[in-house]
C-alpha cells in the first residue's frame, strides 16, 4: 500500500523573542531555540514515525527534501549527516540515503557487544525457548510506559556457540504492538528478531539504553545455561526505544564470558 506524504508544519525560527506572560502566570516560559536544520531533522523522523519511508527504503534525496522543506540543500545535508551518524539512515555512495534496517549485515547485531576470545567461533546461533502471552507486572509496565495488567510479550531464548548456551535472554514487547507474534512465527524467522519486528510489526528500533552488573547463576538459570549454581554472569538489562523515544522493548540477558567477553566502543 503507498505510503502517504506527512504534511510539512511551518517551520520556527532558530531564534526568537520569550513568550509573553498573562496575568496570574508566575515567570517567563523559555523559548525553545532549534537549529534550521535540526528543525529538517525532526520533519524527517516525523516521516518515519509515520511510516512514510520504511526501513530499507530510499528516502528523498537532498534536493527534493530541500524543496519540500524550502530550506537549502547544505541545510538537508547537515541534517541527514546527523542522522546517519546515530544509524536512523545509512548513506550509499551512488544510490542514495536509506532508512537504517537491522536486516543489513552491519546493522544485524549492533545492539549486541558481545564477542569471543580469540580463536572462538564469532558466530551466535539462536534456540527459542517460550513466546506466551501475559498481563504485564507493574515493574514491566512502568518501564515501557504501559498500564498495569495490559497485554503484553514474553519470549525467551538461548544464543549460543557451538550448541553451547552463551546468553539467556528474557524479552518482554508491549503485545498492542506486536498482534500475531507467535512462537511458530519466531521460529520460522531465520534472521535477528529486529529484522522481523521492522518488516512484519512496524516496530523499529533505533537507540537502547543498558544497565549491566555482575550476578552469579541461581538454580534455574544454571541448569538452563549448564553451569555450576553460583557461575558469575554478566547481567545486561536493555530498554529499547524507537522514533519519538518510545520504548517498545525490555530485554535481561545473562551472558556467560568464560569465553566471551562485553565490548563497547566510546567516544
Amino acid at each position: 500500500m503507498p505510503s502517504q506524504s506527512v504534511p510539512v508544519p511551518k517551520l520556527a525560527p532558530e531564534a526568537g523573542r520569550p513568550a509573553a506572560t498573562t496575568a496570574g502566570q508566575g515567570a517567563e516560559t523559555a523559548p525553545a531555540f532549534s537549529p534550521l536544520y535540526r528543525q529538517i531533522k525532526g520533519l524527517i523522523i516525523a516521516g518515519l514515525q509515520a511510516g512514510e519511508w520504511r526501513a530499507g527504503e530510499a528516502i528523498p534525496s537532498e534536493m527534493e527534501l530541500a524543496a519540500r522543506f524550502g530550506v537549502s540543500q547544505g541545510t538537508v545535508r547537515k541534517a541527514v549527516d546527523e542522522m546517519a551518524a546515530e544509524n536512523l539512515l545509512v548513506r550509499r555512495q551512488g544510490k542514495g540515503t536509506f532508512v537504517a534496517t537491522h536486516a543489513e549485515q552491519r546493522q544485524q547485531y549492533r545492539f549486541l557487544r558481545l564477542t569471543p576470545d580469540p580463536g572462538q567461533d564469532a558466530g551466535l546461533g539462536r534456540q527459542l525457548l517460550d513466546c506466551r502471552r501475559q498481563r504485564a507486572p507493574a515493574w514491566i509496565a512502568r518501564e515501557l510506559q504501559m498500564r498495569t495488567g495490559d497485554a503484553m510479550l514474553e519470549v525467551r531464548r538461548f544464543l549460543h556457540s557451538e550448541g553451547t548456551p552463551v546468553v539467556l535472554d528474557d524479552i518482554w514487547l508491549p503485545g498492542a504492538l506486536f498482534k500475531g507474534l507467535t512462537t511458530e512465527r519466531l521460529r520460522e524467522h531465520r534472521g535477528p528478531f529486529y529484522g522481523l519486528f521492522e518488516t512484519e510489526f512496524g516496530v523499529h528500533m533505533i537507540r537502547a539504553q543498558e544497565k549491566i552488573r555482575a550476578v552469579a547463576a541461581d538454580e534455574e538459570t544454571a541448569a538452563l545455561l549448564k553451569l555450576p549454581v553460583g557461575t558469575p554472569l554478566l547481567s545486561v538489562e536493555r530498554l529499547s526505544f524507537t522514533y519519538g523515544d518510545k520504548p517498545v522493548e525490555l530485554r535481561r540477558g545473562l551472558y556467560n564470558t568464560s569465553h566471551h567477553f562485553y565490548r563497547n566502543e566510546l567516544n
